[in-house]
């Protein structure tokens, strides 16, 4: 059965470990499919890259226990080997308990735990620590640990005999070497494709599982899950149908087209979210704004996922085409779906990371500028019928953004927002350690947040999008207007 690999905090080389194994086994020629607890995007992206699969996200709060306990033998099966990464320190969830954490994870699917400690400035103590994470929790198996930041032989040493005497197999160790040092930011690790000679790195991983990990002993902890049972649906169709958290969906008269912005400004997104989209028989259609493209021919809504577009404020602002498209298609009544860094888009302006503002598509009225972390689960109770929610309705989802919001007076708009009503509140918002408050924007056309879902959990949302879209006449070029 496949491990979960688990740390004492964030930073201690959870993420080095997944890429160093995955890396091996490409090389070796077999195939792994790697997994990743709680709601990231950066970190999948670097094991989608390493396995060559995509990285699925095991997160019980955002799509339910009976999502996590499907799509783990389904995609975890298909694979040579398989591997989870935890999600910050191994008991580290939403507040001070369990949930969402990656310890109450490997109890839900009975995965064993290597623990990765970063044991550059410890010797004698490593027993200790370690010792605690392994018996803090009853019924969780703690398989053995793998070293960080080992610099020498005689470290290895020390530390070696202070895990022999607890017990504690030592699966190994991660050297202090160029290739493990991975750049970050302020959400974290910087994107995949921003890595330069990635393909080096891998092979340079490959070779530092090969000399530094006891493989003889962490290899057969990367076996795969069982296959679910014969019979057993697929987990979209299994969501579609209603078997999930969505309803039974209806069949749109004929397809519907949703373009997607996809670039380096716009990159967070589930692979789920394609795949479910595709499942209702919508064709999904890549958009670049950074290359000033405009909306593909024949759309008929527009999905602004998240990324680091106030990284890319000054090129966003220089594509005049794209802005004037995502105008366009809002005065068109496209339904347009915004989640994180796509609503940054949607504002009169977006300071950079210098601090130099820049006007955007001005559809929303406010301007945006960085500020405090947000960072944690918050639960959703719409306010009103939206484009994608309704009344009684709560949906779980995910906050993680520096970005502030700064409201204008209608006096001060330009652009489509100065001329309609900015839309009422989408939703409330709670959190544990944050006051409860009004956020987001609904519109009959327009859901914009910004509140991370995970569309496995609420798949309701894919058949209304779908649906509101199929309302619209497709896309015409703007010259044949």
């Amino acid at each position: 059965m496949a491990c979960l690999i688990a740390a004492p905090s964030s930073g201690s080389g959870k993420t080095l470990l997944s890429l160093c194994l995955a890396a091996l086994v490409r090389q070796r020629g077999e195939t792994i499919q790697t997994f990743k607890v709680g709601p990231d995007y950066l970190d999948p992206q670097l094991l989608s890259r390493a396995s060559g699969r995509p990285c699925r996200n095991l997160d019980a709060l955002l799509c339910g226990e009976g999502w996590v306990r499907r799509s783990f033998p389904w995609w975890g099966s298909q694979a040579n080997h398989c591997l989870v990464e935890g999600v910050m320190g191994l008991f580290d969830g939403r507040g001070p308990g369990l949930a969402g954490s990656s310890a109450e994870l490997a109890q839900l699917l009975g995965l064993p735990v290597v623990l990765v400690v970063e044991a550059s400035r410890q010797a004698g103590s490593v027993a200790a620590l370690v010792r605690g994470f392994r018996d803090h929790q009853p019924g969780l198996v703690l398989a053995g640990v793998v070293l960080n930041g080992v610099s020498t032989e005689r470290h290895q040493a020390l530390l070696s005999e202070a895990l022999a005497a607890i017990a504690m197999p030592l699966l190994g160790v991660l050297p202090r070497h160029h290739s493990l040092n991975l750049p970050s930011r302020h959400l974290g690790l910087v994107p995949a494709h921003e890595l330069e000679d990635m393909d080096r790195c891998l092979k340079e991983w490959a070779g530092l599982a090969e000399r530094h990990l006891q493989l003889d002993q962490l290899l057969p902890l990367l076996a795969p899950p069982p296959p679910p049972g014969p019979g057993s649906p697929d987990p979209i169709r299994w969501c579609l149908e209603g078997d999930g958290a969505g309803p039974e969906p209806t069949v749109a008269a004929a397809p519907v087209t949703l373009a997607i912005a996809s670039d380096a400004a716009f990159h967070f997104r589930y692979p789920e979210a394609t795949a479910l989209l595709e499942g209702l028989g919508v064709r999904v259609q890549p958009w670049r704004p950074l290359a000033d493209e405009a909306l593909p021919a024949g759309s008929q809504g527009v999905i602004l996922p998240g990324g680091f577009p106030e990284l890319h404020a000054a090129a966003l602002a220089a594509s005049q085409r794209s802005l004037a498209e995502l105008r366009r298609a809002a005065r068109l009544g496209l339904p347009i779906y915004a989640e994180c860094g796509g609503l940054l888009l949607l504002g009169q302006r977006l300071e950079d990371a210098e601090g130099v503002s820049h006007p955007m598509a001005g559809l929303l009225p406010f301007s945006a500028r960085r500020g405090g972390l947000h960072l944690g689960y918050r639960q959703a109770t719409p306010l009103a019928s939206g484009l994608v929610v309704r009344p009684g309705e709560s949906l779980s989802g995910h906050e993680f953004h520096r970005w502030e919001l700064e409201p204008l007076p209608a006096g001060a708009l330009s652009g489509p927002s100065g001329q309609q009503d900015s839309g009422a509140p989408l939703w409330q918002l709670e959190g544990w350690g944050w006051p409860s408050r009004p956020e987001g924007w609904s519109r009959p056309g327009l859901h914009a947040s910004w509140l991370h879902l995970h569309w496995s959990g609420c798949p309701q949302i894919c058949q209304r999008l779908r649906d509101a879209a199929a309302l619209v006449p497709p896309l015409t070029p703007a010259a044949a207007l």
